[in-house]
């Protein structure tokens, strides 16, 4: 029988077996059934973005970590199962089917939408078909031949044809190119979605663009500031996909009450801060530091002196602070 396409390679039953969790705890904290949690971690069930930072959130685990890379020694694995996988389905025909009805479509102009519905399939089935996931069903092909006005033997006669001539063999050499590589964050190039885009290349995108890195906890009197995407939170939706955004938790007491204790301060490291400001201040240069080292920061009114140099307020009690490198606090939000 043939099986479901691999749309998804990813790091996820490794990374819940290394936090000692059971299948069904991640299930029931995800909110999804069982069987939905076994499909995603065989990587034959797509994820939405929610779904997807739930379980990142769950696991304890970065975004990135999700996604294989050529480094990771599971990725010779998932090349092979997705190779044979797909084999499997090119040698039960449903390839050559599903790539001859693909063709029959291009050629009569209609959208896969249009030819789902004229089906009368759902656009997630209709679209196995043509990638060649699904078998179909003897009640099915009637309705799939009328849809583009033939009957069942004549479409089994034109896809034949098509395949004679060659015609599909574009198609499924391309399909057949996707078991070169593996799911990269940035580049993936597995898992195609239905439009021809790459699917895990926009759900990690997608995902990417709402969350916001957490640079910075309080530490006593400051701010252990790291450089690192280690923990992640949904942005403001004002400043989702801005470039340089970070979140820091600030040291309420450091200034005076004036920043509520459960609250983040979303700063813009592209934006270095002017008088009038708050701001989170560094006491070393921001771009040359690595995601390895912790360094002390602070959240600050930023003020001018009579000789127009700049400096941190700090309240509670009142301290000048000097630093070499201030970001704009762009926004306050409460947890």
């Amino acid at each position: 029988m043939a099986q479901e396409e691999i749309i998804f390679p990813n790091n996820i039953r490794n990374i819940r077996l290394a936090n000692g969790m059971k299948m069904t705890e991640l299930a029931r904290r995800a909110g999804l059934s069982l069987s939905a949690v076994s499909k995603i971690e065989k990587g034959v069930r797509r994820l939405n973005q929610k779904q997807l930072l739930n379980i990142c959130n769950i696991l304890g685990c970065k975004l990135s970590d999700i996604f294989i890379k050529e480094s990771d020694d599971v990725a010779d694995q998932w090349q092979s199962e997705i190779k044979r996988r797909m084999s499997d389905n090119e040698n039960s025909g449903l390839k050559v089917f599903g790539s001859g009805l693909r063709k029959i479509r291009q050629q009569t102009g209609k959208t896969i939408a249009q030819a789902a519905k004229d089906a009368g399939m759902t656009l997630s089935v209709y679209h196995k078909i043509e990638v060649g996931q699904r078998e179909i069903y003897q009640n099915e092909i009637e309705p799939l031949a009328k849809s583009f006005a033939m009957g069942a033997e004549e479409l089994f006669d034109k896809i034949a044809n098509l395949y004679k001539s060659g015609e599909l063999n574009k198609h499924i050499s391309k399909v057949k190119e996707r078991v070169k590589s593996v799911l990269v964050p940035g580049n993936p190039m597995s898992g195609m979605d239905m439009h021809g885009g790459l699917y895990g290349a926009k759900l990690y995108d997608s995902a990417r663009k709402k969350l916001v890195p957490v640079f910075g906890t309080p530490a006593g009197k400051v701010i252990a500031f790291k450089k690192s995407d280690k923990t992640m939170i949904v942005a403001p939706m004002t400043l989702e996909g801005r470039a340089g955004i970070y979140a820091v938790i600030p040291n309420s007491k450091r200034l005076g009450g004036f920043i509520p204790e459960k609250s983040y301060v979303f700063a813009d490291s592209a934006t270095p801060a002017q008088p009038g400001d708050l701001a989170v201040a560094i006491d070393t240069d921001f771009d040359a530091l690595d995601d390895e080292t912790t360094i002390n920061a602070q959240i600050v009114s930023v003020r001018q002196d009579s000789k127009g140099k700049v400096y941190g307020q700090m309240s509670s009690p009142d301290e000048k602070i000097t630093a070499q490198t201030m970001h704009k606090v762009v926004m306050i939000v409460m947890e």
